[in-house]
């Protein structure tokens, strides 16, 4: 079942519904068998781009190119391609077989083509011995899976998930995301996905698109948005950040100084002029707690007002002099002391661990 994928072009993007902007003027391109995620809040678009890419939606503006060809005015049975919705949208009264031919009936096959295209599908996503069962004698991550099997049965351009996964617990999730990235490796296809669960976003994505507010706010791969953000929201939505704000009191070619109340900040970033006044975001887990006399770029001394047990880590609170609140995440199997509200503590971190980000547009 394994094909070369198409581009998926998104050009000036908009929809109006009234005076409500759901979609404001997003372009975005899709590589041959990539897997991108359009991630942000509840109301930010990304399920509207996906529907106007399926044909559902038709966008008040902008257009949309498969292979650099317009199919902004084709109907979504004229696009060739599978969607999986979050409730599976599985027939009852038919078999696993039954629902996943289904899209090859509608196409006319004929029966023993069908028969094989099914055992094909079924066996891409380990559920072959289950054939003749009905969805009701399965569980909620194979149902899943019969829909992913039925979505790719016919070989289609793209592959559009609607959060495939948000239905399932917790660590359900988790397996079915390793078994998803692994299935876009194997097919080739490109996939587009829609999440507000940033960790399931970072997992499965080559890229994500972060939106807010019907805009796109910036595109990537995981690492380059979660290391390097370039707004406050995105810092703040993937993934927990600190920010401190200041002016930069000294600059040079190795980066820069800011003056965050009584602390001074040495940030190795590209400088701006003295005066000018900066965002940092400082992610929790680039916090060390500091022993003894330990050194290091930035030090901030501050007693814990609240902390947590995460199992693998601890999450601290700890309100400084010099910076206010800041929230540090530590490894729990390197905790050389039992945290304690109020207990004096040592906070370190690297000149590269602050990255510089912009407020967020009106």
């Amino acid at each position: 079942m394994s094909a070369a994928g198409h581009a998926l072009g998104i050009l000036g993007l908009t929809k109006r519904y009234g005076s409500f902007t759901a979609v404001d003027d997003v372009s975005l391109d899709v590589g041959q068998g990539e897997f991108l995620t359009l991630l942000g809040p509840s109301g930010s678009g990304k399920t509207t781009i996906l529907m106007a890419v399926a044909g559902f939606v038709a966008p008040t503006a902008g257009s949309i190119l498969l292979d650099g060809r317009e199919i902004t005015p084709l109907p979504p049975e004229k696009r060739n391609f599978g969607m999986v919705f979050q409730g599976y949208a599985l027939f009852p009264h038919m078999s696993v077989a039954e629902n996943v031919a289904f899209p090859l009936r509608v196409r006319g096959l004929s029966r023993a083509d069908r028969e094989a295209k099914v055992r094909a599908a079924l066996d891409l996503v380990q559920l072959g011995a289950f054939a003749e069962r009905l969805p009701k004698q399965l569980s909620g991550g194979q149902q899943q899976r019969v829909a992913l099997a039925r979505a790719l049965v016919f070989e289609p351009n793209l592959l559009l998930l609607d959060e495939p996964l948000s239905a399932l617990d917790k660590k359900l999730r988790a397996e079915l995301q390793e078994e998803l990235k692994a299935l876009h490796r194997r097919v080739g296809r490109t996939f587009v996905n829609v999440t507000h669960d940033q960790e399931e976003a970072l997992s499965l994505s080559d890229r994500i698109a972060i939106l807010n507010h019907g805009r796109l706010i910036q595109a990537g791969a995981p690492g380059e948005l979660y290391e390097r953000p370039r707004t406050r929201f995105v810092a703040d939505f993937l993934g927990k950040s600190n920010f401190i704000e200041g002016a930069v009191a000294t600059a040079d070619a190795a980066g820069f100084v800011l003056a965050a109340g009584t602390a001074r900040i040495a940030v190795r970033a590209p400088a701006a002029p003295e005066g000018t006044r900066r965002l940092l975001s400082l992610r929790p887990e680039k916090i060390a707690l500091l022993a003894g006399e330990e050194a290091a770029d930035n030090v901030v001394e501050g007693r814990i007002l609240a902390w947590s047990y995460l199992g693998s880590g601890f999450a601290l609170r700890v309100e400084t002099a010099s910076l206010g609140e800041l929230r540090a995440t530590l490894p729990a199997w390197q905790a050389a002391f039992a945290p304690a509200e109020g207990l004096p503590v040592r906070l370190g971190w690297s000149a590269e661990a602050a990255v510089p980000v912009e407020e967020d547009a009106p």
